[in-house]
């Protein structure tokens, strides 16, 4: 097909990596004025097929053809010069220069002196055409998640970019903010422009995109109208079967606290205030969820409770037992268990996934007499162990090095579940984030096979489908503040998003 047709067509595209290959002779063709969605679990190869695309690697076999002509992408520069544009799932912004500082930043065209005059009226036009707020005289550090990805448009839309990657554009974004940028690309597409979205979200799939292309091991697997496909087709599609129904949390009496957090005040690593007296009561078989844009204090609370960081003020009690600034030891001792969001940062990976799985546990009786370590039974547990949560590796003397992002979460999440006695409290900590389906699938189970045994669950999460399909109350943090929770069956997408901005429940309901 010609100019008219198609804006990208890449046939046979293989890209090897040692001991990988991440593109197996892999299609995909971009239409003018379309939004085609881009699906596949982890390490299915979707990233890596745009990469290609726009330069940052360069294909060890197959042709790519842009506006109907083959063409040779030897970097990014190339890719800019053939209107091809990417936003990236962590923005390239400097937070200290304006939005018209960034959105200039490498243009030559703009020459020695710079008319800025003239570029912030160009961009402002382009804001007010989007219907964006945002000054182009606004230092980026002052602007939220949904502005700066704003910004990044403006930057690939200024450089007159007709081809335009989002990589997972929403996972920072609140519900409204979401729908600002669903409304955008609607647009862009409308303009004639070739968007293609990077998605692990199928309802995002559905409610914005014209195709869907599905890769797996990295082939194509299939190229659909969205119109002709639903969830369950593409899930089948992306992982072989349908995926399991999550079981609706029980009923949790609420009698006694099993973990209580009063008025709790914690600093960030700038020595500002991250938690601003903050206090809840978590229950036996509970899960209660903590909503908000990642940078609200939800980690720092985390950290708090495990140990890992002070506290200036407050308590944390856990069964009535004060364990506020604690030795992480002892609050692991007393039955609390962390799953990190940076996994591969909380376990060492010049050692081996058996090492790894016991980094807590190895002082136990059944694996440890003095200092002689019983290295029989903990290698058999860990045998044992990489089954059950379904580890893909060699063996259990594989460096953890090795294995991928999923893998390594599955192993921090055999260490915590498994290997604490007492299990009292699991402390979730975005603990899907960036996993494909199936392992965010696997998680969910886990967790509410522990909530079944009594364990209570403090599940932070960006993920407000997650949060809401498995909480049984949610709690929405802001700048360090609880602005309102929620009780399950008042759920309410748009109140939990605008409570999310800071406006609290109170204020939400008037």
């Amino acid at each position: 097909m010609g100019e008219e047709e198609y804006l990208v067509e890449m046939t046979g595209i293989v890209k090897k990596f040692p001991n990988v290959v991440a593109n197996d002779n892999a299609c995909f063709t971009l239409r003018r004025g379309e939004v085609h969605a881009l699906l596949g679990e982890n390490g299915a190869g979707k990233t890596t097929l745009m990469n290609v695309l726009y330069g940052i690697y360069r294909p060890d076999a197959g042709e790519i053809k842009v506006y109907g002509k083959p063409v040779d992408i030897r970097g990014p520069k190339d890719a800019i010069q053939l209107g091809i544009g990417m936003v990236h799932q962590q923005f390239k912004l400097i937070p200290v220069h304006t939005v018209l500082e960034n959105v200039v930043l490498g243009i030559k065209q703009t020459g020695f002196i710079i008319n800025t005059r003239k570029i912030s009226q160009d961009l402002s036009q382009m804001i007010s055409s989007y219907g964006w707020k945002i000054s182009p005289e606004a230092r980026v550090w002052q602007l939220s998640a949904g502005e700066k990805q704003q910004v990044e448009l403006l930057k690939a839309l200024y450089r007159r970019a007709r081809i335009l990657i989002m990589d997972e554009p929403t996972s920072v974004l609140t519900p409204q903010e979401t729908s600002i940028l669903f409304k955008t690309l609607r647009k862009m597409a409308a303009e004639g422009i070739g968007v293609v979205l990077i998605t692990h979200k199928l309802d995002e799939v559905m409610a914005v995109s014209d195709r869907v292309t599905v890769m797996r091991a990295g082939r194509t697997v299939a190229t659909k109208p969205t119109r002709e496909t639903n969830v369950e087709d593409l899930v089948n599609m992306m992982i072989g079967r349908p995926l399991i129904k999550i079981q609706t949390p029980r009923v949790v009496a609420r009698n006694k606290p099993v973990l209580e957090v009063s008025s709790l005040v914690v600093l960030n690593d700038k020595g500002l205030e991250a938690v601003r007296r903050v206090s809840f009561k978590l229950y036996e078989g509970e899960i209660l969820g903590v909503a908000g844009v990642s940078g609200n204090g939800q980690q720092e609370l985390l950290e708090a409770i495990a140990g890992m960081r002070k506290a200036v003020s407050g308590r944390v009690f856990l069964n009535s037992l004060d364990i506020t600034n604690r030795h992480p030891l002892e609050i692991i001792n007393a039955g609390v268990a962390y799953i990190p969001a940076e996994s591969l940062r909380y376990s060492a990976p010049d050692m081996t996934v058996a090492e790894n799985l016991f980094l807590k546990a190895y002082r136990l009786k059944e694996f440890s007499k003095g200092f002689l370590i019983n290295w029989l039974n903990l290698e058999e547990k860990s045998k044992q162990l990489t089954i059950d949560f379904n580890m893909v590796t060699p063996s259990t003397r594989n460096k953890v090095g090795n294995l991928s992002g999923g893998n390594v979460q599955r192993l921090v999440l055999a260490r915590e579940l498994e290997t604490i006695p007492d299990l009292k409290v699991i402390l979730a900590g975005y603990p899907t984030r960036g996993l494909d389906i199936a392992s965010t699938e696997f998680i969910h189970q886990m967790l509410l096979k522990k909530t079944g045994q009594g364990v209570a669950v403090l599940l932070v999460s960006e993920e407000l489908e997650e949060l809401m399909s498995l909480s049984d109350r949610i709690m929405v943090m802001y700048k360090g503040e609880v602005v309102g929770v929620l009780e399950r069956g008042r759920y309410d997408l748009e109140e939990i998003g605008l409570m999310m901005t800071g406006v609290r429940r109170e204020e939400v309901s008037a």
